[in-house]
């Protein structure tokens, strides 16, 4: 997997914030990342099914079969036929290094007259083109372009009655956990035979081979870890960021806990026992309890440093995938000393995601000190400031192998 910083944080462009590697060969989960983050700079809509389409698409893709990657997106993001030139703008940005446009084969599409479209479109309706649309219909409308309104509205500006509702969506996420292959197999279609089952049922045919019976392998869970930065400056995103955890699962034990959450400010904080999934308020509630230095200051570095030193690989850290939600303003350490701690954990995960809130800017560029001295151990870089940057989060983890 490509690994972020790779090119100078400061010359990438909007459309590429989501991204951690300008290379042309970068991963599924970098790809979607980048093209949803690309296509709504460029004022198309991306909704985060369509991102977990897109997810679940590129895994059957090979990683150098561009025409693939280009259909693979263009069919799961573009809704509207005046949705494919930004896309293709977009794919061949993503791509940029590479040399490779979008592919030729693809037919030109006409762009379609909007009178025309709503024209056709009423033509539809109960009614016909001039009749008013049934009540069930204006009000599942309006429900989607409320939705739709707060699925872009940044945290730290949503209103008391907005916050209520966003804490609604963010638990009904479905949180899929990354997965390893391991090596047991079942029966499926698969490359490998399954020479016992083709014999059995050889066996019932006179010993005639109609079909090779195939084996899978069996996909286990990876451990998710969660830190969650609860300083000041991340005060408007820390629940949200807790209630997905809760949505992943955290709480629960399955005979143990596949996902563990931590929270930092000036200190590490395990918050894994309290945050039970059958009552996520009075979780978040103690867990704001239990940290002490909630809403206070920041050291990254010597939380990172605690983490590794407790639960290293020999831990919980051991094949997991850690998701660092930060800013990354750190007052505790140095940029290089901020660094080392990262190229720890790095090296006592299976991938580490970094979740910025400032990232969501159009004109952010992870250009300070210590979160540009990061960049070059993480293998995928998000936004995290609003309902769709989370839904993106949740697209890009069940993509990590």
């Amino acid at each position: 997997m490509n690994r972020a910083g790779d090119d100078d944080p400061g010359a990438r462009d909007a459309g590429e914030t989501a991204r951690v590697d300008a290379a042309g060969d970068a991963d599924g989960a970098d790809h979607v990342a980048a093209l949803a983050a690309g296509l709504r700079t460029g004022g198309v809509e991306v909704g985060g099914a369509q991102v977990t389409a897109c997810a679940r698409a590129l895994v059957e893709v090979a990683p150098d079969d561009v025409d693939g990657r280009y259909w693979a997106g263009r069919v799961t993001l573009c809704s509207r036929p005046g949705d494919v030139p930004v896309y293709d703008r977009v794919f061949t940005a993503v791509l940029r290094g590479g040399g490779t446009p979008p592919p030729s084969s693809s037919p030109a599409e006409t762009p379609v007259d909007p009178s025309e479209e709503a024209q056709q479109a009423g033509s539809d309706r109960p009614g016909g083109a001039g009749g008013d649309p049934p009540d069930d219909d204006l009000r599942a409308g309006g429900v989607a372009m409320a939705h739709e309104r707060l699925r872009h509205r940044r945290f730290d500006r949503l209103a008391p009655d907005e916050r209520a509702e966003v804490d609604r969506l963010v638990a009904a996420l479905p949180v899929a956990l990354p997965a390893r292959r391991t090596r047991r197999r079942r029966p499926g279609r698969g490359e490998d035979l399954d020479l016992a089952r083709t014999l059995d049922r050889a066996m019932s045919l006179e010993g005639e081979v109609l079909e090779f019976a195939r084996l899978v392998r069996r996909q286990r869970a990876r451990p998710l870890v969660l830190l969650l930065d609860v300083s000041g400056s991340m005060a408007p995103y820390a629940r949200p960021l807790l209630r997905l955890a809760v949505a992943a699962g955290a709480g629960r034990r399955r005979p143990r806990p596949r996902v563990e959450v931590f929270a930092f400010g000036t200190r590490l904080t395990r918050l894994t026992d309290v945050l039970d999934a059958r009552d996520p308020d009075a979780a978040l509630a103690e867990a704001a309890a239990r940290v002490v230095d909630w809403d206070g200051g920041t050291r990254i570095g010597a939380s990172l440093d605690r983490l590794v030193r407790d639960h290293g690989r020999r831990g919980l850290l051991r094949g997991a995938v850690a998701v660092v939600c930060s800013d990354g303003l750190e007052r505790g350490a140095t940029p290089e000393a901020l660094a080392a701690s990262v190229g720890r954990l790095r090296r006592s995960v299976h991938r580490l995601v970094w979740v910025n809130p400032l990232a969501g800017d159009p004109r952010y560029t992870p250009t300070q000190r210590g979160m540009a001295a990061a960049l070059p151990h993480l293998d995928v870089f998000l936004p995290g400031h609003d309902l769709g940057s989370l839904e993106d989060l949740v697209a890009v983890l069940a993509t990590l192998r």
